[in-house]
């Protein structure tokens, strides 16, 4: 089984027996890495224990959906997981739940983390892959006094309060740990304006706490104080894992199959063009003029098979075109050369380039890459009798059915990007018909 092709991204993988059967599900930081861990270890043989080389044996297919986080992968994990209950999945089933952070329904609420939400009224947050991670921060926002909610487990209110006896006896109050609201050191409405706040920043809102990290880590830094900076370090780690969002909270069965399809479409899609990996980031090229004027160029960026639109870009031209009207090859060429430049200053690069267009436009854009020296995967897709597929090195274009999953996805995103040009060629056009009257 070839498994070389699978993403290096977060995601969900469904391992599939020979009738399609899901018979396990499981979640990934890295996709490519995690599924090779499996085949890996099957190989070890007795040391791997039965388990992982029975499940190996059974694999005819792995299927797997993109995610935007890791904590997105632990949410959709447990909803298929709930819905197929695939068999490996019950087998190995050791009662280990990822924890919550929870912050109690009582006059007095305490923050606490727990691997059980309960419907009592409480507010919970999570899950969270990393119960270290977690304790780790819940224990720094305690010592730092960021959010001093009381750590006793005393049940007391402001109609039944603490006996004397017991408040006096606490380590927390002794020692002024606590805003000790028991013994009235702090008003309930004080207390409670704690809680809130600690609600505010497990839901997200915790910038302010980050940034006061940073200025005390370099501060601590130019002190020559390294050991508290790299603490200071591993806590905004710490918060950069909480502030990953959950994107997704539930799938419906519709969008499961809909981000199935879109996986296996990038999947096929590597297949025909002939790739080294699937391409989930996509960026598609079109021009648009009309006699040379108001010559502009769209770029598009689809995801994982759906479009990021806050990754969408606008070209005006500025290449000197012909009187006659536009030089499409030119255009190409412009853009295409502009967006390399950008991505020259970034880590991440696209999978592949879409160009619409022939094989002149595909041409063009090679000779931009080639001129920045830089090297991403790159076909055109031109609209004749029958759409035809252009990659480099291939004189012939490769034309498939309609009903192929590759061809379609190729369409959605040069339709796509040939709506944001139009889109934005009008937009020129009627601004100036504005200003000349």
């Amino acid at each position: 089984m070839d498994i070389s092709s699978l993403p290096q991204v977060p995601g969900v993988y469904l391992m599939r027996a020979a009738d399609s059967k899901i018979i396990y599900v499981g979640k990934a930081k890295n996709l490519a890495k995690r599924v090779a861990q499996y085949f890996q270890t099957s190989r070890a043989g007795s040391q791997s224990g039965w388990k992982i080389p029975n499940l190996v044996a059974l694999i005819r297919r792995i299927d797997y959906i993109p995610c935007e986080s890791e904590r997105d992968a632990l949410v959709l994990e447990r909803q298929l997981i709930h819905k197929h209950q695939p068999f490996f999945n019950s087998m190995w089933k050791d009662d280990k739940s990822y924890p919550y952070v929870k912050i109690t329904l009582e006059d007095f609420p305490r923050m606490l983390m727990t691997r059980r939400k309960m419907s009592d009224g409480a507010r919970y947050f999570g899950p969270y892959p990393e119960a270290f991670a977690l304790r780790q921060l819940l224990h720094h926002l305690w010592r730092t006094r960021a959010l001093p909610l009381r750590p006793c487990k005393w049940t007391f209110s402001e109609t039944k309060p603490l006996p004397e006896k017991t408040i006096n006896s606490c380590v927390y109050y002794n020692t002024h740990q606590c805003p000790a609201p028991c013994a009235g050191d702090i008003s309930p409405q004080d207390y409670r304006a704690i809680a809130r706040r600690a609600e505010k920043f497990f839901a997200g809102g915790f910038a302010a706490l980050k940034k006061e990290m940073e200025k005390l880590m370099r501060r601590a830094s130019d002190k020559m104080e390294y050991e508290d900076a790299a603490a200071y370090r591993n806590f905004i780690r710490t918060m950069e894992h909480m502030a990953q969002r959950v994107a997704v909270s539930r799938y419906k069965d519709d969008e499961l199959s809909t981000a199935l399809a879109k996986a296996a479409a990038a999947a096929r899609l590597r297949q025909v063009l002939g790739l080294a990996k699937d391409p989930l980031h996509i960026e598609s090229f079109d021009t648009s003029n009309l006699f040379g004027r108001h010559a502009v160029g769209s770029m598009v960026c689809f995801v994982n098979g759906k479009s990021n639109k806050r990754h969408y870009r606008r070209f005006k031209i500025k290449s000197a075109l012909p009187l006659t009207g536009g030089d499409d090859f030119l255009m190409i060429k412009e853009i295409v050369g502009r967006r390399l430049r950008a991505l020259a200053r970034e880590e991440h690069r696209p999978d592949l380039f879409l160009i619409d267009g022939g094989q002149g436009q595909l041409a063009a854009a090679m000779q931009a890459a080639s001129e920045q020296k830089m090297h991403i995967p790159m076909a055109s897709l031109a609209k004749r009798e029958e759409e035809e597929i252009f990659v480099p090195g291939r004189r012939e274009s490769i034309r498939l059915e309609k009903s192929d999953a590759a061809l379609r996805l190729l369409m959605e995103i040069r339709d796509e990007t040939h709506r944001f040009g139009i889109k934005y060629h009008r937009f020129l056009r009627d601004r100036e018909l504005l200003e000349d009257k």
